[in-house]
């Protein structure tokens, strides 16, 4: 444990370079913030680690797996097979205890909250106040989100990948190094979300209301389509489409296996019969108390319903007007958003694993609500200026 603790030490020190750069970058940086996200993550961390001495994990199995090989080169590959093969030096290489490594995933969980951070900041400077809390406060220390990225697993780095790519995608040519690393690994450890990301990011760019180059929609298009033709084996692969002549019969009959597989544990629901709403509605807000598979569940619930009051925030008669004039990172969140919890919905079918695998997509929609809440704002806020400029000149006109 005290290697744990000493690497907890060297990493908050790494933080503080990182937070120098960004700093220097962004003007709304704040230093303060970040360090204190970091120790209330350093708690999940404890509390993930506490749970895992007296549940069955599969972090253990994350840090038993790599030592069973010697060859570093051979546990390359996606899935699970790859996050063995980022842990193989740090076990074998530099002699990482359990917890060490559980400490180092949990950083790696941390850094996604950082670069969320980043991507909701630079991109809405509008301060929005839900529930009387500062929005982006709120949802950058929701626990559920905490736990399941303070592990050794794929919930952290994929967490870290995917919102590193959303803050690289803002500016590809200044930051192409973080969005080729975040789209490696985000490829693979789950190449069907770098599917849905590249997706997104194609969609955002060719339909945003940004004046764009047209060569630099083509690199983009181009850059994301050509990686996809080049990974689609493996893609398909995961589900076992490779070799399937009718595409949608062979994912219909992936997700019906999948989903009944999933479906014989204690928290498992039928979700087989159910129609797409209420896939989508369990996928993203289940449990909900009534459901809620023990005391995590409980805990979780109460998460879900700030889910569920964030998401009647968008149901509202101009939001897809809204979202026609939206800007690229607002349309690429939707779309990764969307076609994610479509794919998800239809496999999964245990609300334990259903917790633990939207953490992944959740902010994506966070910062379509944030967004539309902030351009509402926004525009109350130039149509009171402008009311008082009228009002001024009126005044002025009659008291000359």
């Amino acid at each position: 444990m005290i290697g744990a603790l000493v690497l907890i030490l060297l990493l908050f020190l790494i933080n503080q370079i990182l937070f120098n750069g960004f700093e220097k970058k962004h003007k709304f940086f704040s230093k303060k913030l970040m360090n204190w996200l970091f120790f209330y993550h350093l708690v999940f961390f404890g509390v993930y680690y506490t749970y895992a001495l007296y549940n069955a994990s599969d972090s253990k199995m994350y840090y038993e797996r790599p030592q069973l090989l010697d060859s570093w080169g051979e546990y390359f590959g996606t899935s699970t097979t790859f996050i063995d093969f980022i842990s193989w030096p740090f076990i074998n290489f530099f002699g990482f205890s359990y917890e060490m490594m559980m400490v180092l995933f949990s950083w790696f969980g941390y850094l996604g909250f950082l670069y969320a951070y980043l991507f909701f900041r630079e991109n809405i400077s509008v301060k929005v106040k839900v529930f009387k809390l500062d929005f982006l406060v709120l949802i950058l220390f929701l626990p559920n989100m905490h736990f399941w990225t303070a592990s050794l697993g794929k919930g952290a780095p994929i967490f870290m990948g995917l919102m590193m790519f959303a803050y690289a995608i803002k500016d590809p040519k200044n930051r192409w190094g973080a969005l080729i690393l975040s789209s490696f690994i985000t490829y693979y450890i789950r190449p069907h979300v770098f599917l849905f990301v590249a997706a997104g990011a194609v969609l955002g760019y060719m339909t945003g209301r940004e004046k764009i180059a047209l060569w630099k929609k083509m690199v983009i298009y181009i850059g994301m389509v050509g990686s996809l033709l080049l990974v689609q084996d493996t893609i398909l692969g995961m589900a076992g489409l490779n070799e399937s002549e009718n595409l949608v019969e062979g994912f219909e009959q992936f997700s019906e296996d999948r989903g009944g597989e999933l479906a014989k544990s204690g928290s498992g629901v039928d979700m087989a019969n159910y129609p797409m709403v209420i896939k989508l509605f369990t996928f993203w807000f289940r449990p909900l108390f009534f459901d809620a598979p023990g005391l995590l569940g409980l805990i979780v619930s109460f998460e879900n319903l700030i889910y569920l009051l964030l998401f009647f925030k968008i149901i509202k008669k101009d939001f897809i007007s809204f979202l026609r004039k939206s800007p690229v990172s607002v349309k690429m969140s939707i779309t990764v958003f969307l076609l994610a919890s479509i794919a998800m919905s239809f496999v999964m079918s245990n609300l334990g694993i259903i917790m633990r695998q939207k953490s992944m997509v959740m902010y994506f929609l966070f910062f379509v609500i944030f967004y539309y809440m902030a351009q509402k704002r926004y525009d109350r806020i130039l149509k009171i200026k402008k009311i008082r400029s009228l009002r001024l000149k009126h005044f002025e006109k009659h008291n000359v």
